[in-house]
């Protein structure tokens, strides 16, 4: 059994949280991933006060849906491997806050964003930062027991599972694990993602569930906003491969519809795509 989320981002904006993790207990979803992603809207949340932590806490005591991993892709604009040095501390700086947040929260798991660097250009140096404030960061999570995933990526730093497997080599922590994207590692592995999730499926601790067109010599992949169905992600075969290796953990449906017309629409139909998915290779929902 296994339970299934929805993405922060897929929602109607401008909601209350009583009103968002309603819609998703209404829309069959067992929890609700929050995003602080690289706006200063979202980044604003590392810094709430008691009463706005609260305020979020008592939607999830009332509604009953629990919130399984803050999503920190601000790390795209504020990176560990910053050749930058007061860009790197305001990096391990966000950490270190979404940490306490999540603690507050009843948060498990941060889910961080396998970048080195993303508008910079990467090097050697780029990736010792990283290493250097990923180990910083993972003994602050430990600390308060959260752990820390890291998301396979749209860019090659970090595209597959197997990488991520050579950074935990390096950090020694059950704190740190990975965070794998059906659609990211199929872009870059194609049928390659079977031994990938074979080999680590250690190590994960969630499941994205997105589709992808492939990277190509000629193409760069298409990462976002690929209709279900319409990329090249073998869903079933990802999904049986998992109930295989008897993965257990949670799935979030990632999407981008928040901007929508009828963005519930889509949600709708996503949520339907996956539950003839789930019945199809075995794999039962929470209820």
């Amino acid at each position: 059994m296994n339970s299934l989320g929805i993405y922060e981002k897929a929602l109607p904006k401008n909601l209350t949280w009583d009103e968002t993790l309603n819609l998703c207990k209404e829309l069959g979803f067992n929890f609700f991933e929050m995003s602080i992603d690289e706006s200063d809207e979202r980044l604003k949340r590392l810094y709430w006060t008691k009463s706005e932590r609260e305020e979020l806490r008592t939607a999830i005591c009332k509604t009953g849906v629990r919130i399984h991993t803050l999503m920190l892709s601000g790390h795209r604009r504020y990176p560990l491997g910053s050749m930058q040095e007061d860009i790197r501390n305001k990096s391990v700086d966000m950490l270190a806050r979404a940490v306490d947040l999540a603690s507050d929260l009843g948060i498990r798991n941060i889910q961080l964003a396998g970048y080195d660097v993303f508008y910079e250009p990467k090097s050697v140096q780029t990736r010792n930062y990283f290493m250097e404030g990923l180990s910083k960061i993972v003994e602050i999570a430990a600390k308060k027991q959260v752990m820390l995933s890291i998301e396979t990526m749209d860019d090659p730093f970090i595209n597959s599972l197997s990488e991520v497997h050579e950074i935990k080599n390096q950090i020694h922590s059950p704190w740190l694990q990975a965070y794998p994207d059906l659609g990211n590692l199929t872009a870059w592995l194609g049928t390659g993602i079977a031994v990938d999730l074979e080999e680590n499926v250690d190590n994960i601790v969630a499941v994205h569930l997105k589709d992808t067109l492939p990277v190509t010599s000629t193409y760069p992949g298409k990462f976002k906003n690929v209709p279900f169905g319409e990329g090249t992600v073998d869903f079933e075969g990802c999904l049986s491969t998992l109930k295989r290796l008897n993965y257990s953990g949670s799935f979030t449906i990632e999407m981008w519809s928040q901007e929508s017309d009828n963005p519930i629409e889509q949600v709708k139909e996503s949520k339907k795509y996956f539950d003839r998915i789930f019945k199809n290779v075995g794999i039962t929902q929470e209820k």
